[in-house]
């Protein structure tokens, strides 16, 4: 499976893909539409799911397929539509055999500092795409690059997801994005989990969707290499993170406006 390059001066890739992977269905026909769209504008994508969403804020909420019938479905997507996948790690005895399907393993945000996670999931050689923690300042993130860098990670990816402000809010300061480059490492934005509002809709995070396309914008002019977007069929009927999901028919809208500010900032880089 061949993944984006990744050196200065490459294509911004995206990755993208339902926050849950609630069923074989569903994936596929987001994988589908997505990499049409990418197929059009040569843009690169790395499509992504998770099997299970471990940090929810209720210990009620759905928390997707599970490792086994996640991977399957996960492997459906690289065989079916020769897509590279990522998917979160929570733990390090998942490493491994997740690393078996998976072409990039994902640190979640909240798991950034955890050493013998990041030392797991660098030692199986993948790439890792480390979330910043909301709780982090971006030069920590440094520290997590050094970590997996010296366990054996092939690439370490560093992504923005916006950083707690108060109780039940988040806000993206585009100056990590510039901070985080001192890694040597390629740099993404995540313009959903960016506009979240964490457990603050009864039990479940909100957020504010109208915002992603403004902090994606913002990001593409800062300068990344990566953006990051969730997006569903029906972001209403999503088992998670339904209040920041991007609508999948209003992709093509959005990818166009960060590509184009993306496209003007390396004119005048």
């Amino acid at each position: 499976m061949t993944l984006p390059g990744f050196s200065a001066g490459a294509p911004m890739f995206l990755i993208a893909g339902p926050c849950a992977a609630e069923s074989a269905g569903l994936v596929l026909k987001t994988a589908s539409a997505l990499k049409e769209m990418c197929q059009k504008r040569g843009t690169p994508l790395i499509f992504k799911t998770s099997f299970d969403k471990a940090n929810r804020t209720s210990g009620g909420a759905a928390r997707g397929p599970g490792m086994k019938k996640g991977l399957e479905i996960l492997a459906a997507v690289r065989r079916e539509l020769s897509l590279p996948v990522l998917t979160d790690v929570h733990l390090p005895q998942q490493a491994a055999e997740v690393a078996e399907t998976a072409d990039i393993l994902q640190i979640p945000a909240f798991l950034c500092r955890q050493t013998d996670l990041i030392e797991a999931c660098a030692a199986t050689g993948k790439p890792l795409n480390i979330k910043k923690g909301q709780f982090l300042a971006p030069e920590d993130m440094l520290h997590a690059a050094e970590k997996a860098k010296a366990a054996g990670a092939a690439e370490v990816l560093l992504c923005e997801r916006g950083a707690c402000f108060g109780y039940r809010n988040l806000v993206a300061d585009m100056r990590s994005l510039a901070v985080m480059r001192a890694a040597k490492c390629p740099v993404v934005f995540d313009a959903t989990h960016s506009a979240q509002l964490p457990g603050a809709d009864g039990g479940q995070s909100g957020g504010a969707r109208d915002m992603v396309p403004l902090l994606a914008r913002a990001a593409a002019g800062a300068g990344i290499d990566g953006i990051f977007i969730e997006t569903h069929p029906s972001p209403k009927d999503a088992v998670s993170d339904s209040a920041t999901q991007w609508p999948l028919d209003k992709m093509e809208d959005l990818l166009d406006s960060v590509l184009a500010v993306d496209a003007a900032r390396r004119r005048f880089s």
